[in-house]
């Protein structure tokens, strides 16, 4: 068979693929066609990188921590690269006057250098994290506002309670009697106490100016302890994906002076409405992108309600049917004791599928502070009652009304 000359040979390896060539029009690429892309580079200079910034000490400490770490961990990790390089290129093939020993398998210096360095990097790092795990724990009562200045022994901290909806934030502040959805403010350098839970799917409640990410979870709650200590107005989201609103879920947190603070509060109690167990029933139900809104008066019970998922006329709280079970139950009368719903959003999501939802009924106890005016308040029959009888006491009749039976 007759072989293909040179030329033909050299025409057609001048068409094979390349890499960097578009075959579909056989010209090869410019390499300098990829600096153009460089300028774009510049954009990234408008980014906030606030976790590396912060405004909050607690937040700050984070930060410090992140790069300690960092810092003792690139003690390896640069040393290993930059060798890595060296001995390719030491070592490479057409280096003929490189150093070569095949018979070579042992050094007890290299051995040391190769234990020792990162063990003690291992030492530092669990340190400071242990140390940073325990001072910086969320649960924990601050110490410091900043740097170098204590909390002073009088100091009052800013209590917010915090519940997640679907797909929005509601701040009360029992303090000041006031809430807020999608918005709260806090004085600077004044220590936060957040009490933190959820309506219905678990969340990730975090500021990233102020402190670290905090999950809240229906029935259950969590703390955390944080200061702002820069006047300014940042983000807060949720860090945990809940739903088809998640990506409005976020809300604006105002770092202000006191007097800031105090023109805030009038603003919430001047402009909001009531929000009691009713209202709230109508806030909790899902929507997405809520805009902010205030209310100048918060049921005092609310919250506590909220918590132990009892909110719902006549359904036993978390607490007291944990109270019961520790007591030993209600034994079997209590198997019956359910109430039907129509719809649960803990349970159900309004599914027409399984058995019909219930719950767990109340009973008849010794009210909570307030709470038995809050009861009468949603009966119109019983508004118009004496304050006396706001004291179960007030419902026992004398005992001469009950006359001794004989026999």
């Amino acid at each position: 068979m007759r072989q293909p000359s040179h030329a033909h040979q050299h025409r057609a390896e001048k068409w094979k693929p390349v890499f960097g060539r578009n075959d579909a029009i056989g010209t090869r690429s410019k390499p300098w066609h990829s600096l153009l892309a460089l300028p774009l580079l510049g954009l990234l200079t408008g980014c906030n990188a606030v976790v590396l910034s912060p405004s909050g000490d607690v937040a700050a400490r984070q930060r410090d921590l992140l790069l300690y770490s960092t810092a003792l961990m690139l003690v390896i990790i640069i040393p290993v690269m930059a060798l890595t390089i060296l001995f390719a290129w030491r070592y490479r093939q057409s280096n003929t006057s490189a150093r070569y020993e095949p018979d070579w398998d042992h050094s007890t210096q290299l051995e040391l250098v190769i234990w020792a360095v990162p063990l003690l990097i291992i030492i530092v790092i669990g340190a400071i994290t242990w140390t940073g795990t325990h001072l910086l724990d969320p649960y924990r009562p601050l110490e410091q506002v900043s740097t170098g200045k204590p909390v002073a022994a009088d100091a009052q901290p800013l209590e917010v309670q915090v519940v997640s909806l679907d797909w929005k934030w509601l701040f009360i502040y029992p303090q000041y009697g006031i809430a807020t959805v999608n918005e709260m403010a806090a004085p600077v350098d004044r220590p936060i106490s957040f009490k933190i839970t959820s309506s219905a799917v678990m969340n990730s409640f975090y500021i990233p100016a102020l402190a670290g990410q905090i999950y809240s979870m229906p029935g259950m709650e969590t703390k955390l302890h944080a200061v702002i200590n820069q006047p300014g107005e940042y983000e807060g989201i949720s860090a945990n994906y809940s739903g088809a609103g998640f990506s409005g879920m976020h809300f604006k947190f105002h770092g202000v002076d006191q007097a800031g603070f105090d023109q805030w509060i009038q603003k919430a109690k001047s402009s909001g409405t009531t929000l009691d167990r009713a209202s709230y029933q109508v806030l909790e139900k899902p929507s997405e992108n809520e805009p902010v809104r205030y209310y100048n008066s918060v049921d005092g019970d609310l919250y506590h309600a909220i918590l132990n998922l009892c909110v719902e006329p006549g359904k036993m709280c978390l607490d007291k049917m944990m109270s019961v079970d520790a007591k030993g139950g209600l034994g079997m009368e209590s198997v019956n004791n359910v109430r039907p719903l129509v719809y649960d959003k803990y349970a159900r999501r309004g599914s027409v599928f399984g058995p019909a939802p219930y719950y767990v009924a109340d009973y008849c106890g010794v009210p909570r502070p307030g709470e038995l005016d809050t009861w009468k308040q949603s009966v119109p029959a019983l508004r118009k009652m004496s304050p006396v009888l706001s004291r179960p006491q007030a419902f026992r009749l004398p005992a001469e009304q009950f006359p001794a039976q004989r026999g």
